[in-house]
């Protein structure tokens, strides 16, 4: 149950809830006890047709109270004789049934206020666990999504919150208030019979065992369960992203047959953990009833035969023992549906803890401007350290203010890792990056990333409006700005004419728009942030070639007087770059301007007389 009570850290700020809860709960039980523990010495009197008895208890006077079994009943029986002589049966019957209306009304009103604030604990904890979860997605580093399933992550902070949310949560009265139930009357039946009692707790403690071992094959089952309903959501999620390619290929049967496997698999697993979760009930209510026989024929057995007990307070405990039984089956079927929720939980807190090997130091540096240089030194990558083949090695590079550097090469060759570790997308495994003689390292993340513009080589929009989408990341914008922006993208014409302008949502992922108007929207939000330093990755990539001229354009102007890094593979885009770097498997192996690499008549000037063939 370490687990659970990990899950119930997130109750700490929801303290004064639980007091009530807590306080409303002791109420509800002790208005319960009332309500039957009270009957039967009542009724016991009430009914008895021998005066003889009533006056019998009379003459012995009012006992001395105890808190005992003889103490309480005794007592009890004494008023109740006195008000039988004094008005009459019938009208101590009335006052009997308003009694027990009064503490049945008081018992479930509180139990109610005890629900009710219950519930701000229950949904608080499971907001607080999704916003948690949201940030740490944020907060974690690229490199730990591409060691995971993306349907399998959307699954933990949907499917797995919600399980959390239905059995976990849910099971917070539970612990607020079965226990207790238990543990009252508990104690009331030890005063009425300390041997019957031991017996049950000798029994009970067996058919919990029991439960256990089935509790702890389901956890297993319910783990099992969430992973395959990951790769479920994988599917589905590639699926509607690759229609095109599955309709063009017509693989629409080669996707069925492997959702299909997946699903039956998930469907097995499913009906096997259901089936458990469908015994608690029953096999509790079985091993419950064998105990109150047990106990019944015990009890019986010291009415009838040592004459040790008195038959009223053998149905009284008989009574309060069906009554403990209902809340051990509530725990029972509680436990089990817990036990789901932390194969849940368990999910969930692997993202929790997964480390954040990208962060501030303790004191980070704050850089508010660029003045100088950016500058790679002695700069090596790989993915995971200790890996044999670098993805960069040895990278030593220069960049002053203003210039404009164009990185070419093969794919694979290592230019985008090195435009993305610019912005601490991922850390150098050797070597540093100093902007302005200082390493990013070193710096405040925030103040790294607003120096810096990013458009990348697939358009990332959102399913928001065009105006929402320019200004992105970015606080009290105007209209007339974002208008700015997007007319040096050469935006403004093709967004003045949807339906509603710039308040025109573009759909999932800008599905709503041509590829070159997704890119020109990715344009003009880099145009709208005004950076000192353009990261620009493929940027023309998607457009028709009348769109790639004004665009190409547009990223002159906004390219003047700023330093830039251009990845590029169209070599027409980057000739009249400040310097060319030219890379292969890594390493930089050629560098200058355009002319200066075609007259050396290397690297360069063959992707140049390919692309010119072409």
């Amino acid at each position: 149950m370490k687990n659970f009570f990990g899950v119930l850290r997130y109750v700490k700020g929801y303290w004064r809830y639980a007091i009530w809860n807590i306080v409303f709960n002791i109420l509800s039980v002790i208005f319960s006890l009332f309500s039957i523990a009270l009957m039967f010495p009542f009724l016991k009197v009430l009914f008895s047709n021998d005066p003889n008895e009533i006056n019998a208890i009379i003459e012995k006077g009012k006992p001395v109270f105890s808190f005992s079994s003889d103490g309480i009943v005794g007592t009890i029986n004494y008023l109740m004789a006195q008000a039988t002589v004094s008005n009459g049966k019938l009208n101590v019957l009335i006052w009997i049934c308003l009694f027990i209306v009064a503490t049945i009304f008081l018992k479930n009103l509180f139990r109610y206020l005890a629900m009710f604030f219950l519930s701000p604990i229950r949904n608080g904890v499971v907001r607080d666990m999704r916003n948690q979860l949201l940030n740490k997605t944020l907060e974690l580093p690229l490199s730990y999504y591409s060691e995971e399933r993306k349907g399998d992550i959307i699954s933990r902070m949907t499917t797995d919150v919600q399980e959390i949310e239905w059995s976990v949560m849910q099971s917070l009265e539970m612990i607020f208030r079965e226990p207790l139930t238990i543990v009252v009357f508990l104690v009331m039946m030890f005063g009425i019979s300390t041997q019957l009692t031991l017996v049950a707790f000798v029994l009970l403690p067996l058919t919990a065992l029991l439960i256990g071992r089935i509790g702890k094959s389901l956890k297993r089952s319910a783990s099992r369960g969430k992973e395959k309903m990951g790769v479920l959501l994988s599917i589905m999620d590639e699926t509607l992203g690759g229609l095109r390619i599955i309709k063009g290929f017509n693989a629409e049967k080669n996707i069925n047959e492997k959702f299909r496997n997946e699903n039956q698999q998930y469907t097995s697993i499913s009906i096997k953990m259901y089936r458990k979760v469908d015994l608690a009930s029953p096999l509790s209510e079985f091993l419950g009833v064998t105990v109150l026989v047990i106990i019944l024929y015990l009890g019986g057995k010291m009415v009838i035969v040592d004459k040790s007990m008195d038959g009223a307070l053998l149905i009284m405990y008989l009574v309060m023992f069906t009554q403990l039984l209902t809340p051990a089956k509530s725990f029972t079927s509680a436990y089990y549906s817990v036990q789901k929720g932390l194969a849940s939980s368990e999910r969930i807190d692997q993202i929790l803890n997964a480390e954040i090997t990208i962060k501030d130091p303790a004191n980070a540096r704050s850089i508010n401007k660029f003045e100088k240089e950016i500058e790679y030194k002695n700069v090596s990558f790989a993915y995971r350290e200790g890996e044999v083949g670098w993805v960069l090695n040895n990278i030593n590079l220069k960049i002053e203010k203003g210039k404009t550097i164009a990185l070419v090469g093969q794919s694979g060759s290592g230019k985008t890792t090195m435009a993305d570790m610019l912005p601490r997308f991922y850390d150098t495994t050797k070597g540093e990056i100093l902007i302005d003689g200082v390493s990013i390292k070193e710096a405040k993340m925030k103040d790294v990333r607003a120096l810096m513009g990013i458009v990348t080589q697939e358009s990332i929009l959102f399913n928001d409006t065009v105006f929402n989408n320019i200004a992105f990341g970015i606080e009290g914008v105007t209209e007339q700005q974002v208008i700015e922006a997007a007319k040096i993208a050469n935006a403004h014409e093709f967004i003045a004419h949807m339906p509603d302008g710039y308040q025109t949502n573009i759909g999932d992922r800008g599905s709503k728009m041509s590829g070159g108007q997704r890119q020109r929207m990715s344009i003009a939000r880099a145009v709208l942030k005004n950076p000192p330093i353009l990261i620009l990755d493929e940027a023309t990539s998607a457009l028709d070639t009348e769109s790639e001229r004004l665009v190409q354009d547009a990223l002159n102007k906004l390219m003047k007087n700023r330093t830039s890094v251009v990845i590029a593979h169209r070599l027409s885009t980057i000739q009249h770059a400040d310097e060319i770097i030219v890379m292969q498997k890594g390493e930089i192996i050629e560098r200058g301007t355009h002319n200066e690499l075609l007259a050396k008549n290397g690297t360069y000037h063959k992707l140049h007389e390919m692309q010119s063939f072409v």
